[in-house]
């Protein structure tokens, strides 16, 4: 941006709301042009000073951070960024169009106050520039079902799905397996996520999609119809065993920034799967999962990017088109048809 980024606290806490004002206005980047108490005096607070960004936390009076952000993305084009202890509403609050979120600092798993204002930071910087979308993805629980159809049944030749997201990809990896049937390979995914909350986003995924979806543990396998998703501090690979794959979870340094990293996942299955994967890189901020899945293509897998105009973020698969890694691109609705045209062929 060729301006600082304005940027409206709403919390109903002053102690916060000062703290958090004097982090964003120690940053050259970051002008807090208002604070707010709580819904109502943010809505008079934006129409007063146009922000950029809106800093907001969930739980507040008079009505919580998530009936706020549903109410306020169709009238006005602000990006959000939620702050929350940690808690399931973070999740929807990201399905009603926050651009991203921050856990607040909690010293029970080590999360204090420096490194919640150096994230908080970074993130209003990536959502000053990325796209909103209004989200009206179903929160109604779909039945597992029992045994897969087989006049429905797939087919499928491939043996495993990677995908790999980063901002926005909470949403978009949604949308991507509400549109698979239970009959797909199994599916690993690598969302960069805090570690507080990869198991709950997996169990709420669990909970609104016939696939069996959780977090991954170390000595898993791939199952055809099931899905595990890399703890947030923890790099997740496959290895072929005898005729399966395994998973194998592990903490390690960062790549590229994160850790899990999608270039772990993907480079993992380019040397164990070659041609029976396909990969996917969705919306996210960096590079992260670019020369994976270029690995991937090249050892004849193949590959699938989301495209520009739906990705809250064109970072990742950016990087990926750029460098050749991406066969097909598309929009984050045709995702899913890419992966069935492609897990069959």
């Amino acid at each position: 941006m060729a301006h600082k980024i304005r940027a409206l606290i709403v919390d109903d806490s002053a102690v916060f709301r000062t703290a958090v004002k004097k982090a964003l206005d120690a940053d050259p980047l970051i002008e807090v042009v208002a604070t707010a108490t709580d819904p109502f005096d943010a809505r008079d607070k934006i129409m007063e000073t146009s922000p950029d960004v809106m800093v907001c936390d969930v739980v507040m009076p008079r009505m919580n951070g998530i009936e706020f952000i549903r109410r306020l993305l169709p009238q006005y084009p602000i990006k959000v960024v939620v702050v929350s202890s940690i808690s399931e509403a973070v999740l929807d609050a990201m399905n009603a169009g926050a651009v991203d979120f921050v856990a607040k600092p909690d010293l029970t798993i080590g999360r204090t106050s420096r490194h919640f204002t150096d994230e908080l930071i970074e993130k209003i910087k990536v959502a000053a520039d990325a796209k909103t979308f209004i989200n009206g993805a179903s929160t109604s629980v779909k039945p597992k079902p029992s045994a897969p159809d087989p006049e429905t049944c797939c087919n499928p030749t491939k043996r495993l799905i990677a995908i790999g997201a980063s901002t926005g990809g909470t949403e978009a990896i949604f949308e991507v397996l509400s549109q698979l049937p239970p009959t797909v390979p199994g599916i690993l995914i690598v969302q960069h996520i805090p570690p507080e909350f990869s198991r709950m986003f997996a169990e709420r995924l669990d909970k609104l999609l016939p696939l069996n979806v959780r977090e991954a543990r170390n000595g898993d396998y791939v199952e055809p119809g099931h899905v595990l998703i890399a703890p947030g501090d923890k790099h997740i690979v496959v290895k072929k065993l005898g005729s399966r794959l395994r998973v194998e979870v592990a903490p390690g340094e960062k790549v590229n920034g994160h850790c899990p990293s999608v270039d772990v996942l993907f480079h993992s299955v380019s040397r164990q799967c070659a041609a029976d994967s396909v990969g996917v890189i969705l919306t996210g901020m960096g590079n992260d999962g670019a020369a994976g899945l270029l690995a991937m293509r090249q050892n004849g897998a193949r590959t699938i990017g989301q495209d520009e105009e739906t990705s809250i973020v064109y970072g990742m698969p950016r990087v990926a088109y750029e460098i050749g890694a991406v066969e097909r691109q598309v929009p984050l609705s045709g995702v899913a048809g890419a992966i069935m045209q492609f897990i069959t062929s």
